[in-house]
């Protein structure tokens, strides 16, 4: 178990971070199939701010930031993308991502 009791979970060969997640990984497959959403894909990152290179070295002195977000995928018929989070417990440096989402690339992170 983790600092914030999830379990980590297995569905379809791949592990999950909770059962939570592993669950709304069902759904959204069972969605899939019934064509309400398309395109669906998990674990997808968005780059929030880049690293910082030494002008001298060209060397990374500060790692970038980034956001991985638990699932994405369309609606149907609309072709909305949506971004997606299972949350339980939404940490101070989940609360500055999800901020830097909206700023950077203008993307709402939907919370489930």
């Amino acid at each position: 178990m983790s600092k914030y009791g999830n379990q980590k979970t297995v569905v379809d060969g791949i592990e999950f971070d909770s059962r939570r997640e592993a669950r709304r990984w069902r759904e959204l497959k069972w969605l899939e199939k019934a064509g309400e959403i398309r395109n669906l894909d998990r674990q997808v990152a968005y780059e929030l701010i880049p690293s910082i290179r030494s002008e001298e070295t060209g060397k990374v002195i500060q790692r970038g930031v980034s956001y991985i977000a638990d699932f994405v995928y369309q609606t149907v018929p609309d072709g909305k993308w949506i971004v997606e989070d299972t949350k339980g417990y939404r940490t101070e440096a989940y609360k500055i991502k999800k901020k830097l989402m909206l700023w950077r690339h203008g993307i709402e992170i939907a919370e489930v």
